[in-house]
């Protein structure tokens, strides 16, 4: 790994120390180049175990983190750094172009991603506009009783119990969890759990209604997640 000590720039740049994790050495030293250029100094990982170790012992700005590196794979070393409480702006680069690659990306805790090829321009901006954010910032944790949903760990527990539960079923809950003791409708949760595409019936609502309950609701005694007869799904924040 280096680290660039920017002693060749203007003072008016930012002094901010980014992370780029890249297997590839042609595409790390274009990428380092770029950015040392643009003011940031810079360490560099080639594998996911030293990307774990670095953003484990130092406190970066941003990393840029390639999705398809050796094992931890890109996914599992942003997934580790979110459940480790490393809150820094992760921007996941990938030569996938398949939406699923994307979505596992977001899931795993990276706030943006790049499909290669990019512009160096375009990741540049893209640094910039997260590192305006404040560093400390993260998903808030949603709590309902004893209940607790973490987005950005994407956990639920209830009390000390770890409950597991399918990204469909975490969706519903944390939609749910987000307005507590507001009614929500069958449409309303499909539009905003699955998405204003989806053709099937709205019964896939009350499928995974019944999902939840049999994970989160039954095992522990409890009645938290409410049917409204003609109306749709609450979760009660007083049960």
């Amino acid at each position: 790994m280096t680290a660039d000590d920017d002693r060749g720039l203007a003072p008016t740049l930012p002094a901010m120390r980014l992370l780029v994790v890249e297997d590839d050495p042609g595409m790390a030293a274009l990428l380092v180049r770029g950015l040392r250029r643009e003011g940031y100094a810079v360490d560099v990982a080639g594998n996911g175990e030293d990307a774990l170790w670095s953003v484990l012992e130092n406190d970066y700005d941003a990393v840029v983190l390639d999705a398809m590196i050796p094992p931890p794979d890109g996914f599992e070393v942003c997934r580790r750094m979110r459940a480790e409480g490393r809150w820094a702006p992760v921007v996941m680069l990938t030569a996938r172009q398949a939406v699923p690659d994307r979505i596992r990306g977001l899931d795993a805790g990276a706030d943006d991603y790049l499909t290669k090829p990019f512009a160096l321009a375009e990741l540049f901006a893209r640094i910039r506009a997260l590192t305006r954010r404040d560093p400390m910032e993260r998903p808030a944790v949603l709590r309902v009783g004893d209940l607790t949903l973490d987005p950005s760990t994407r956990t639920v527990e209830r009390g000390d119990s770890d409950i597991r539960l399918s990204a469909k079923e975490f969706a519903l809950l944390q939609e749910l969890m987000r307005r507590p003791g507001e009614v929500l409708s069958r449409t309303y949760l499909i539009e905003h759990v699955w998405d204003f595409a989806y053709d099937g019936g709205s019964n896939v609502v009350d499928v995974y209604v019944r999902y939840l309950r049999d994970k989160v609701d039954r095992p522990f005694g409890r009645d938290t997640i409410r049917t409204v007869r003609g109306a749709g799904y609450r979760i009660d924040p007083d049960s």
